[in-house]
């Protein structure tokens, strides 16, 4: 009498491909990239916003 829908079970493996791409087009900086980031914005040769856009960095993201 109940019917089980078909849509759920290929949900989960859809969220989980969403997942996975996020996951994979993250920019991964290594130690040395964010060393020199702050470095230059430490320096003061340019302002910490025209830096972060330059690098595509959220500015939120350079002062943690």
């Amino acid at each position: 009498m109940s019917q089980k829908s078909s849509a759920a079970p290929a949900r989960v493996p859809a969220e989980k491909l969403v997942r996975d791409i996020r996951r994979a087009t993250r920019k991964h900086h290594s130690a040395e990239d964010k060393i020199r980031i702050v470095l230059e914005g430490l320096r003061g040769e340019e302002s910490i916003a025209a830096l972060c856009r330059r690098e595509a960095i959220a500015e939120s993201r350079y002062y943690a």
